[in-house]
């Protein structure tokens, strides 16, 4: 006969109801017990994370980085436990697994929900407003955009979840094709892989868009199923094998302009924590994004030079003729979206104005082009080689 199993969140409910109840109001047996430190002898909290990305991903290792600082800063009151892309539920499953208590949390990106609102785009992979992902996520964290997901995820889709955005991507590249694209005529009916309105934009530009998680790419790039696809770094690419089905790597696109990592909990378990567990949770994810900026920095660099030195990929910079039909596309889809949907427009004015003033000091202070002039005056030659 099997015996009842012990509830989830037994250890966190039996602990808090041991200070409430019996430690601290026990008089000289609470001074004994908590002399003791019976409460840090319990077993810790177990808080199962599950990514999006398959186990070998440079992602994987972004999620592993925020649960040991977790872990560290609660003194292993906490241990994650994070597991891959399909350990519990699919990769683009995370958000329903995290809202149904199967899963605490997930690492993940929004568009990757996409198919519960289009809305969720506009948290990673919206329309193209000058600025980059960093201002993207200031946006998120002081201009009003964490209200925003909360509005959309808890009181539009009744999903039972705490948001929140970590770790902002570079400039996205274009992608893997087999020959050149260098002109909109270049690309018209291409079965191309990208996520999230992304695939709204360039079905209007004459490709044919397949939504598949990254572990199915390559996969799919063989099998014929897709012709061109992309991802989004050169060391995620090159872990999935991409320059072993294409050779043609376009940089700097405006499909997925600015974008970051995505966090999610389930928000039982969040309520759950006590306060000061609670905040090393939510504030572990601005910490483990600084230390994933230059993680992701050394090693998507590294990966670049040696997807050319090594493997005989060849760089492009995507066309200014492909830039400007992305842009003219975006705000063709930016007017379809106000108009079909009133939260899509209260999103996309809030970003609208953020942009106005944010994206205006960044470009006026930096410069168009004030790193590539500098960069060059030190490196002459260098932005021309591959």
């Amino acid at each position: 006969m099997k015996t009842k199993s012990t509830p989830k969140h037994a250890s966190k409910l039996s602990r808090r109801s041991f200070l409430s109840k019996g430690a601290l109001g026990g008089g000289v047996a609470a001074g004994a017990a908590l002399a003791a430190p019976a409460v840090l002898a319990q077993a810790p909290i177990q808080m199962r994370m599950q990514t999006s990305w398959p186990a070998a991903n440079i992602w994987q290792q972004f999620a592993q980085n925020y649960a040991d600082r977790v872990e560290t800063m609660s003194g292993g009151r906490i241990s994650v436990d994070v597991l891959p892309a399909g350990a519990i539920v699919g990769a683009f499953q995370v958000m329903d697994g995290c809202s149904d208590g199967i899963l605490d949390a997930a690492h993940s990106v929004p568009p990757y929900w996409y198919g519960k609102s289009k809305a969720s785009s506009l948290f990673g992979t919206g329309p193209v407003y000058g600025g980059d992902a960093i201002n993207l996520l200031a946006w998120f964290n002081e201009g009003g955009g964490d209200e925003l997901y909360r509005e959309l995820t808890q009181d539009i889709l009744g999903l039972n979840v705490v948001g929140r955005l970590g770790y902002p991507m570079p400039l996205q590249p274009f992608g893997w094709f087999k020959g050149e694209v260098n002109t909109l005529a270049d690309m018209q009916g291409f079965r191309y892989r990208t996520v999230g309105l992304a695939a709204d934009l360039l079905q209007k530009m004459g490709m044919s868009i397949a939504q598949l998680p990254g572990g199915e790419i390559v996969p799919a790039m063989e099998r014929g199923v897709i012709d061109a696809f992309e991802f989004n770094n050169p060391t995620s690419d090159r872990q999935f094998g991409a320059q072993d089905v294409a050779k043609n790597y376009y940089l700097g696109s405006y499909h997925q302009a600015s974008e970051t990592i995505e966090y999610i909990f389930n928000k039982d378990f969040l309520d759950d924590l006590d306060d000061d567990l609670r905040a090393i949770v939510m504030h572990s994810v601005e910490a483990a994004t600084l230390k994933n900026i230059g993680f992701a920095l050394d090693s998507y660099s590294a990966d670049l030079q040696g997807l050319v030195d090594e493997e005989g990929v060849i760089l492009h910079q995507t066309s200014d003729e492909i830039l400007d039909a992305q842009l003219a596309a975006w705000t063709e889809l930016e007017a379809e979206l106000m108009e079909e949907d009133p939260f899509m427009k209260k999103v996309l004015d809030s970003q609208r104005e953020w942009n106005e003033r944010t994206a205006y000091y960044q470009i006026m202070n930096n410069g168009k082009a004030s790193q590539a002039r500098a960069f060059e005056h030190v490196f002459p030659g260098r932005l021309t080689q591959g």
